[in-house]
């Protein structure tokens, strides 16, 4: 009996030479059950949450999820990741065929980037409207440079926008001391950005999806986070809105004088 995938990428095999051989069953299984949460979560919230039409995808340059998704129309996908992996990668892609659904747009902006805020407003990113963040594969170096990344979302993500993906486990070993779990350590950062965070165990997806877990260790997090405050454009509109009711206000009372 054939089992069903967990999910279906014809375009990663682009990637790989076809003289690697690797043996990857215990940490592609846990892998390949992030890939189809992240997924379906993602399909899910354009498809049936009214105006997220934005999604931001922080990977290694390789992602192939604004291919091989099937995204609704008016869908603009950016593409948060390493320059020169991105460009090799494309080229990869359009030699097997790869392309963005009809109607969709796909905009790259490189991880270099000396100002990521700045760049994505610049390819048309627009913080007064709902979005959906994904991070998966992007190389994190650091604590530090997780927290900037962090940051930078909680600056352009709109109240009710979600952040979700996979963070390497060693961050919070640098972190957590002797009277903290990584629960507490993960809501403690994301809180601190305006974020109310949930750790997914891949034993639950597995069961959810009528899967076995395989054996062996897997060193990430998996995670969906919403954001609780609002957006720097958000906020920035909502000033001039009262900016412009004060004066007008002031002009009404003057009148009357």
């Amino acid at each position: 009996m054939e089992l069903e995938p967990l999910f279906v990428d014809p375009y990663a095999g682009c990637f790989v030479s076809p003289n690697v051989k690797m043996d990857m069953r215990q940490c592609s299984h846990h892998y390949c059950l992030a890939t189809k949460f992240i997924d379906d979560k993602l399909l899910r919230t354009v498809n049936h949450i009214d105006g997220v039409n934005q999604v931001v995808l922080l990977t290694d340059g390789m992602d192939t999820r604004p291919y091989r998704l099937s995204w609704p129309p008016s869908t603009v996908i950016f593409d948060l990741s390493p320059e020169r992996v991105f460009r090799s990668a494309a080229e990869k892609l359009a030699g097997v065929g790869a392309k963005i659904p009809r109607n969709c747009i796909f905009l790259h902006v490189p991880m270099e980037s000396s100002g990521i805020l700045q760049s994505l407003r610049a390819k048309g990113f627009n913080g007064n409207r709902p979005s959906i963040w994904v991070i998966q594969g992007l190389p994190v170096m650091t604590l530090a440079s997780f927290e900037e990344v962090l940051f930078s979302v909680s600056n352009m993500a709109t109240n009710g926008s979600f952040f979700l993906g996979e963070l390497p486990a060693w961050l919070a070993e640098t972190e957590i001391g002797i009277k903290s779990s990584t629960g507490q350590w993960m809501e403690k950062l994301f809180m601190s950005n305006g974020f109310r965070v949930d750790m997914i165990g891949y034993d639950d997806i597995a069961r959810n999806l009528g899967k076995q877990l395989a054996q062996g260790d897997y060193k990430n997090i998996l995670f969906v986070a919403e954001q609780l405050q609002f957006s720097d454009d958000q906020m920035e509109t909502w000033r001039r809105e009262f900016q412009r009711v004060e004066e007008q206000g002031d002009e009404e009372g003057f009148e009357e004088l």
